[in-house]
């Protein structure tokens, strides 16, 4: 039976929030397919805004993986703001799809993207609108499977209550091999019903289902251990690792917003994974290994997308595009062909080591020349040892007076608080870090229109790094380092009025911090927040940290630890980690290796040039690394557009 559309009820709402544009659908490139001409429906959720999540990739590019496959619909569907949920909950308007309006609660697959665990509200508010019941226990066969997957879902402990299902790893053969499985299972005639299809994807070693492990505790609160209750369901699930990224070439019709969103560009994911080692990055542990898209891969995808979408900015993305083997052919060579269309070039941000003027010059060729971003991460040299993040000071002074002097004016510098080991002075040296690079800057140029602005975040233990037994600092400890750092800067008269000072206050980071290494007991936690009204926990102005604070101390009544335990308490090798039956590749003796030589400040080299250091990823995974060089060049040389005829069998 057709699934009727909610827009007519929908639109009457419309005209009394903010934004109605960001629910109407319809965007360039979007999918509407007929309903019953498919066997398998996704709705597809970034848990955030439209603003946010329409730009996100990970959903982006399973929409379109999805929608290719014959028989197979997916639609997406975002975060409403609190003024339409107010109205929708009014009038009865459940959770709906953007591309056709249809009810989330009528698909087969909910499948929601976590990069931070800090949209676990949102994830309930659109269960509870949707009509889904919030608790997986109490679904039937009537409601949708309700899976995770993104950086988050390496530990889903802390929404197992809320999940059928959690894919770790690349998602785009996963959601495929799900599809065919529930295909062969409704062809069937749905043997078993729900339980028996969630059975058939555990079995496969690469779905983790939550209802069919039993966790164990010790008297102290730790984990006892984690165990399968079900025959045939394996003790740890696989991450899933997509090869040879020129045979993913998504997307190829990249979404079109119809509202401001947070990125108006079409990007390009030139690379996947990093082994550049840092010891606090997530990102850079669990994808790899590197895995690089040809030049010519990037090419052809590049002038697709372009055509497709009308945009006039390519954002080359990865977790460090500098490095890619060819880079600096690859933006020459789009800053070449593009140089009449005025296509500008941006990498995410550039690390110190890998930067060179002549990258920087293509990039900002035919854009605005905007400010230059770079990641020190740590202020001290003692401290980006801890992290392995191999950069000198003298390095990144080098780096910017180079900058300065091509014309560059402004530098924007990232770091971290709360690192393993970090003392005052940790911090304080970034001051002096800032202040040197104005002076440098000042000397190079002759000007005093420098400017540099220092950020800061608040280092959050990630599962999956060797910093996932370390302490986290308190949100009280973080203001006050903070604050140290902010008078050093504002009281220089020399240099303080030419640094700005932007930093978050240690509050968000510890909720952060309890749910990134929480386990399933903050299930009830989670709830509370949500049905006290919390929503929109990444938004400043949404995010309640005593909101927090206060279902966590009732939530956890009973269970003998609180919140310190999860956040500022570090952990011992023996102790079972909540998400150590997931398995990353990473081998955990490897990364207890590598957290001891972070607090004896040992750095480790990157392995792709250099020999294994036995991560377990390549050999565990059934992976390798692929980078280039390829040998080739970006084709066509000749610039498009000029009327000049393309070679026969050039590649764009």
């Amino acid at each position: 039976m057709p699934v009727e559309s909610v827009f007519p009820r929908l639109e009457a709402l419309l005209p009394h929030v903010q934004k109605p544009i960001q629910y109407v659908g319809g965007e360039l490139n979007s999918t509407v397919k007929e309903w019953d001409a498919c066997d398998v429906r996704w709705a597809l959720m970034y848990p955030d805004a439209y603003e946010v999540g329409l730009p996100n990739q990970g959903v982006m590019i399973l929409y379109e993986v999805l929608n290719e496959q014959d028989g197979v619909l997916a639609e997406r569907t975002y975060s409403v703001w609190p003024d339409l949920e107010a109205l929708m909950r009014e009038h009865g308007v459940p959770q709906f799809t953007v591309d056709a309006h249809r009810p989330v609660k009528d698909f087969d697959f909910f499948g929601l993207s976590f990069s931070t665990e800090l949209g676990y509200t949102n994830m309930l508010a659109a269960l509870d609108l949707s009509g889904i019941p919030l608790l997986a226990a109490d679904r039937t066969e009537e409601h949708p499977v309700v899976l995770a997957g993104g950086h988050a879902a390496f530990n889903p402990e802390p929404i197992a209550d809320f999940l059928d299902a959690a894919v770790v790893g690349d998602g785009e053969q996963a959601v495929l091999d799900i599809t065919r499985i529930t295909k062969e299972w409704k062809a069937e005639g749905r043997p078993g019903g729900r339980d028996e299809l969630l059975l058939r994807l555990a079995r496969t070693g690469g779905v983790y289902v939550p209802r069919f492990y039993d966790v164990e505790y010790l008297p102290d609160g730790r984990i006892a251990r984690v165990v399968p209750n079900r025959a045939g369901v394996p003790w740890r699930v696989s991450k899933h690792t997509v090869m040879d990224l020129d045979e993913w070439p998504y997307p190829k019709q990249p979404l079109v917003p119809l509202a401001e969103t947070v990125h108006e560009r079409m990007s390009v994911e030139i690379f996947r994974g990093c082994t550049r080692g840092c010891r606090f990055c997530q990102a850079g542990m669990i994808t790899r290994p590197v895995r690089e898209r040809s030049i010519t891969g990037i090419g052809e995808m590049v002038e697709r997308g372009l055509k497709a979408t009308g945009f006039e900015e390519v954002g080359l993305l990865s977790l460090s595009s500098a490095d890619h083997t060819e880079i600096g052919d690859v933006a020459k060579g789009l800053a070449d062909r593009y140089a009449e269309d005025k296509i500008g070039l941006s990498l995410p941000s550039t690390r110190v080591d890998a930067f060179n003027i002549d990258l920087a010059n293509e990039l900002s060729r035919n854009g605005r020349r905007s400010g230059l971003t770079f990641a020190p991460e740590g202020g001290s040299e003692r401290i980006r040892k801890v992290i392995n993040k191999m950069v000198s000071e003298e390095d990144l002074i080098n780096t910017v007076a180079t900058a300065y002097g091509n014309g560059w004016r402004q530098v924007k510098l990232y770091f971290m608080c709360g690192l393993p080991t970090e003392t005052d002075d940790d911090v304080l040296q970034i001051a002096e870090m800032a202040k040197n690079v104005i002076q440098k800057g000042r000397e190079v140029t002759g000007q005093n229109d420098i400017r540099c602005t220092v950020s800061i975040g608040g280092f959050v233990p990630k599962p999956h790094t060797p910093f996932q037994w370390a302490p986290q600092l308190s949100a009280e400890e973080t203001d006050a380092r903070l604050a140290k750092l902010r008078d050093a800067i504002r009281n220089d008269r020399k240099y303080g009025k030419n640094i700005g000072f932007r930093y978050h206050d240690g509050k968000p980071g510890i909720v952060e911090g309890l749910l990134s290494r929480g386990d399933r007991r903050l299930g009830a936690v989670i709830r509370a927040v949500y049905e006290d009204g919390g929503r929109f926990d990444g938004w400043r102005e949404h995010f309640s940290f005593d909101r927090w604070m206060t279902a966590a101390e009732k939530g956890l009544i009973g269970t003998g630890i609180d919140v310190s335990w999860y956040t500022t308490r570090e952990r011992s090798y023996e102790e079972v980690l909540p998400w150590d039956h997931l398995d990353s590749g990473l081998d955990k003796d490897w990364l207890w290796e590598d957290w001891q030589d972070a607090l004896e400040e040992v750095e480790v080299d990157d392995c792709r040039w250099t020999p294994c250091f036995d991560c377990g990823v390549c050999p565990q995974m059934d992976t390798a690394i692929q980078i280039g060089p390829t040998g080739k060049k970006l084709l066509p040389l000749t610039v498009v557009n000029t009327g000049v005829e393309q070679p026969k069998g050039a590649h764009a």
